[in-house]
């Protein structure tokens, strides 16, 4: 007996969904950094073994979108409502479970099974997080014992809203419950021949990891809208047996951004390539030449034929 299926998931932005994806699948797939909205994507990862094929996805975060890149973040989430076997859907112990309700009463009406996860745990609050008081838990000037009381008045508030969910607390980061959470899931996939070969880790390129790599180096070192603002595109990929030869531009919507990204006499972006070319040798395992280039694509986050251009196309 052989079992494979596709496990999903969801959630609002930046409650760790792509920490556990990583996790999951035990290599680093997806960008996981403090900063919301990192992941555009919907990116696969693939767990094998002899009998049994996982192939989880990671989506964006779940928003309501204020321009056209968004509106194609919303739409990959969406997809994968669609076509899951299992979906995970992931929040925390802060987060308010009433938030962005429109796409939690889709998951509602799901008949496939549903695991919630409540990650995080470990920084689970001494009170009760916004929306839970309305479980029935009213907050009261009498203190909760313990973290144990909040938790419990958390998983009440879930079980509420979709009682016909599993609920695990668990921490990614810390990989509390990933071993019972794997082994649910291995329960729960249907009877089915592999989707994918055995030695495939994941659905995208070595170009995307290269795009993804870069563009998470500048989620970390910018500030503000600077990070949100930028496409990061593999222009050469040349690949010998001992080293990889990258060049890849960084596209901006203003000439403003342009500058803020190369910073004075470019120190602002030759800190990205260095930071880039190690993490990329690291994913490849091979000595990296890396060029960077940047370049402004005015708009670029508003315009489908730009969108398309990109990638973004949930089809």
């Amino acid at each position: 007996m052989h079992k494979a299926g596709f496990v999903n998931i969801v959630g609002n932005p930046n409650v760790g969904k792509s920490t556990l994806m990583n996790q999951l699948v035990g290599e680093r797939i997806s960008i996981a950094t403090f900063k919301a909205q990192t992941t555009r994507h919907r990116i696969m990862g693939i767990v094998n073994t002899d009998d049994m094929q996982i192939v989880f996805s990671d989506t964006p975060g779940v928003l309501k979108p204020n321009y056209k890149l968004q509106e194609s973040m919303l739409a990959f989430s969406e997809s994968a409502l669609a076509d899951a076997d299992v979906l995970l859907y992931v929040t925390d112990v802060v987060e308010n479970p009433e938030k962005n309700m429109d796409f939690l009463e889709k998951v509602q009406k799901m008949t496939i099974p549903v695991i919630l996860l409540i990650n995080k745990i470990d920084m689970t609050p001494p009170n009760l997080p916004k929306g839970v008081e309305s479980a029935g838990n009213k907050q009261t000037d009498k203190p909760l014992k313990g973290q144990g009381e909040v938790l419990a008045a958390i998983v009440e508030k879930w079980h509420s809203l979709l009682p016909n969910a599993e609920i695990l607390p668990i921490s990614a980061k810390n990989k509390f419950g990933m071993d019972m959470l794997l082994k649910r899931i291995q329960e729960l996939l249907p009877e089915s021949p592999a989707y994918f070969d055995k030695e495939q880790l994941t659905d995208k390129p070595a170009r995307f990891f290269v795009s993804e790599i870069i563009r998470e180096k500048i989620l970390l070192y910018y500030d503000k809208e600077i990070p949100y603002s930028v496409e990061v595109v593999v222009e050469s990929f040349k690949e010998t047996p001992k080293n990889i030869r990258i060049s890849a531009v960084i596209f901006v919507e203003r000439e403003s951004q342009k500058g803020i990204i190369i910073g004075h006499q470019g120190v602002a972006l030759k800190k990205v390539g260095m930071e880039s070319r190690k993490a990329l040798e690291r994913f490849f395992g091979k000595s990296i030449f890396l060029e960077t280039y940047v370049k402004v694509d005015k708009d670029w986050r508003s315009s489908q034929k730009e969108l398309d251009n990109f990638g973004y196309n949930p089809e």
